[in-house]
């Protein structure tokens, strides 16, 4: 539902505005009910809702109104107590269609499955479950399947001996397209894929034959390059009448993939196609509209496997982020100011003097090193996560004043924009350039070269170089927010509330955070903001999980 103080877009006023005009209403208090409802349903869309719910008296009123219908093609949809657009409405109808096709029928039935598996996991014992065999067995076998669980579940592992055991049951002839919603995410699956093809057993045996690792591809993309992004464009060049040519799609960090994506995404699988969604439930919903991946796991229970068991998490972090998710706002202010957590603190005092101590070693690796891979490993240690984007403590400040200090007491010239050293986020699509909204870049000299130039880390280990000049849309990323720290690991996070409460903060929005980190979490902020923070969940108003629940029975 929109919050009463809600403020609106120039959109939201202009949207409200022509469908009031074009209703054919002419009583003006009418026209002047459906310009408030319309602005509510384009403001809701800007909050990450699908829709907006209505009341029978509202539902009566809209009906009779040329722009508004049940199922036809008009601006407005009513569907039982939600008013959607029409593009909302039917991106979530044909995604709860697509789901209900695939999930009648079997991927696999074959009698050998259970040999298989227990090739590559262990039977569970009387005092241990093993919740990654059981998951392995339920995606085996069906078409579309869920795998969910937080940080150090297994995830990865869990999906890559599927993947060995669908080829192995397929004659190791099975075409698996991989990708992730963001060109870090990728990067960080294909990592962890190469990782563990590699890794041997108890007995120092390899896990995986070379078969199997051939027969598992080494790439991983982001959504937008496996379906194809067209420059300028909301459309893809796979669709339902150009599908993929994959029997098997693996989607990693499928919580920030929204609605759009996600109907576009399924649209494009060939009919025979199996699905496999990565993600952790628990985590940000994805920024655009929609919470798809909570609302799939809601309404297709049998079709979601959650990983419970931690295998590698610190334990200080596994306990705050757990606090955190269950919203024990005692336990979780302990944990921060206590001496129980070493590796979970307050930060207090100057933060800016505080971001210069932690990327001390970045900086001097910029005017040290040569070797852009060791630049952006120094980068990735440290990450300042803020809540908000705009603020005294957001990153749009934060940014602008650490280059500040930079400049005053590092001597960087910032003031033609560019230096050696400036971190930058893409936050627009390019397929022009291969540049995708996430992409971190570092500006750099070349060596031998006094040309700055942008690098980008590759899947591949490779450098992208890019001239500034050529850069799509992008944003100085010193400090970047909690929303674009999704699919991203780091050792050290620094986690920034703002000063205020605002509605925008929410549990999901500290526990995303908190398990970016890999070794280290700290906190700038004041306890009655946590707390306040901690209390409050994103709730999203969605028809999905009914629509999934009805076309699946």
């Amino acid at each position: 539902m929109i919050e009463k103080d809600v403020s609106y877009s120039r959109l939201d006023v202009a949207l409200a505005s022509m469908l009031a005009k074009r209703s054919g209403l002419a009583d003006k208090a009418e026209r002047d009910r459906l310009y408030s409802l319309v602005q509510n349903v384009s403001a809701a869309l800007a909050s990450g809702h699908s829709c907006i719910e209505i009341s029978e008296e509202e539902r009566a009123f809209l009906l009779p109104l040329n722009c508004v219908s049940e199922d036809e093609k008009t601006p407005l949809i009513v569907e039982d107590n939600r008013l959607y657009f029409y593009r909302y409405w039917h991106y979530e109808t044909r995604l709860a269609q697509q789901i209900a096709l695939r999930i009648h029928g079997l991927a696999t039935s074959a009698d050998d499955l259970q040999n298989i598996v227990n090739h590559y996991f262990a039977e569970d014992s009387e005092d241990d479950i093993d919740w990654q065999r059981r998951a392995a067995i339920n995606v085996a076998q069906q078409r579309f399947s869920i795998i969910t669980g937080g940080p150090g579940t297994g995830k990865t592992t869990t999906v890559l001996k599927v993947l060995a055991i669908l080829q192995t049951l397929h004659g190791y002839d099975l075409s698996i397209g991989m990708a992730a919603p963001t060109g870090k995410a990728a990067m960080r699956l294909q990592e962890s894929l190469a990782g563990g093809k590699n890794k041997t057993d108890n007995d120092g045996n390899e896990v995986f034959s070379e078969q199997v690792k051939q027969s598992i591809p080494q790439d991983v993309s982001t959504i937008h390059r496996l379906l194809g992004a067209k420059r300028n464009s909301v459309y893809f060049k796979h669709h339902a009448d150009n599908p993929l040519i994959h029997d098997v799609v693996v989607i990693d960090e499928a919580s920030m993939v929204d609605l759009s994506l996600m109907s576009k995404l399924i649209d494009a699988l060939k009919p025979s196609a199996q699905l496999i969604l990565l993600g952790d439930k628990d985590q940000l919903s994805s920024v655009e509209s929609g919470a798809v991946l909570a609302d799939l796991s809601q309404a297709l229970p049998e079709h979601t496997s959650e990983l419970k068991k931690s295998y590698r998490f610190l334990e200080d972090i596994k306990n705050f982020a757990t606090a955190i998710n269950q919203q024990d706002t005692q336990r979780a202010w302990e944990l921060l100011e206590g001496d129980e957590c070493a590796a979970v603190r307050r930060v207090q005092g100057d933060l800016l003097e505080h971001l210069h101590q932690e990327y001390a070693p970045y900086l001097q690796a910029v005017r040290s090193s040569h070797d852009p891979a060791e630049i952006f490993a120094q980068f990735n240690r440290f990450k300042v996560l803020c809540a908000m984007r705009r603020g005294k403590l957001g990153i749009e400040n934060l940014n602008a004043s650490f280059e500040r200090r930079l400049q005053h007491q590092e001597g960087f010239n910032i003031r033609t924009g560019w230096y050696a050293g400036k971190p930058v986020m893409i936050t627009q699509n390019d397929p022009a350039t291969g540049l995708f909204n996430g992409d971190i870049g570092i500006c750099l000299y070349p060596p031998e070269e006094r040309t700055l130039t942008v690098f980008f880390e590759q899947q591949d280990g490779s450098m992208k170089r890019i001239l500034p000049m050529r850069l799509p849309q992008y944003e100085t990323a010193f400090a970047m927010t909690i929303h674009k720290s999704q699919g991203s690991e780091f050792a050290t996070v620094l986690m920034v509330l703002p000063d205020q409460m605002n509605p925008l903060l929410s549990k999901e929005l500290l526990y995303t955070a908190v398990t970016r980190a890999k070794e280290n979490v700290q906190v700038a902020a004041q306890k009655e903001i946590f707390q306040q923070a901690l209390e409050q969940r994103v709730e999203r108003t969605s028809g999905l999980s009914q629509k999934l629940v009805v076309n699946s029975q």
